[in-house]
């Protein structure tokens, strides 16, 4: 049973497909409520079992309803991959302290408190791992969009600190580092920009947002089960590490 976040459209879609076709039951959440039910009728379509759960992660108690949802419905959760994020971009110098709030609580706070709230469920499966979708910004500069870098470094850490308290648990936490990925979050940024960072790979193009499904679905499974507290870089070569 997999809880998926920002399991809409882009990155997050592709994953919830991805885990689907491997046999995955998956509970897709995003923001809109309409967007959820598509995606559940979608993959209920194509032969999967799938939930929709509309959840704002800046929303503490959205996120309890998120677990106690899926709960009800498949009676555990095994795997959780954190991939919801809000790209809200402002210049260093530009900074707003009510940015800076719903950027912090959407990429930190609500990926920390979903995986603790579904803590006493991973500790009770035999396969549990949390996937935190991280950025090729952690090690990058970003003057035009540091709270989302620093958001991804935060989140990076609380990656190795999930896995160094959770492993006596049997609970697996990694980091899967996209690249430039043809995605909303892409299409919104500058031309120029856009161009600077598939230039700037060594495959010279944006990835697909299904290609980010094999480095997803290997960290969740049992593929990867010696592996906990890494970063799985799948990024085109773009981030100098």
């Amino acid at each position: 049973m997999t809880i998926i976040t920002g399991g809409t459209r882009g990155i997050g879609r592709a994953i919830a497909e991805g885990f689907a076709d491997a046999g995955a039951h998956v509970v897709v959440a995003s923001r809109k409520a309409e967007a959820c039910a598509e995606t559940e009728a979608a993959l209920a379509a194509a032969g999967h079992t799938a939930l929709g759960v509309p959840t704002h992660m800046g929303d503490l108690d959205e996120i309890d309803r998120l677990v106690a949802q899926t709960v009800d419905r498949f009676g555990a959760i095994d795997v959780v991959v954190n991939n919801a994020a809000l790209g809200l971009a402002l210049p260093l110098g530009k900074l707003t302290p009510d940015a800076w709030q719903k950027v912090f609580d959407v990429n930190v706070r609500g990926p920390v408190f979903l995986a603790q709230a579904a803590l006493p469920h991973l500790r009770a499966s035999s396969h549990a791992a949390v996937v935190n979708v991280l950025s090729a910004g952690v090690f990058m500069a970003l003057p035009e969009n540091a709270m989302y870098g620093a958001t991804k470094s935060a989140l990076l850490s609380f990656t190795r600190s999930m896995a160094a308290g959770w492993a006596p648990d049997g609970i697996r936490v990694n980091g899967l580092v996209p690249g430039t990925t043809d995605t909303d979050m892409l299409r919104a940024i500058t031309p120029e920009r856009r161009a600077e960072l598939v230039a700037g790979n060594m495959l010279g193009r944006a990835a697909q947002a299904s290609e980010l499904i094999g480095p997803a679905v290997f960290l969740a499974s049992d593929a990867s089960s010696y592996m906990t507290g890494q970063v799985l870089m799948a990024d085109g070569g773009l981030a100098p590490h």
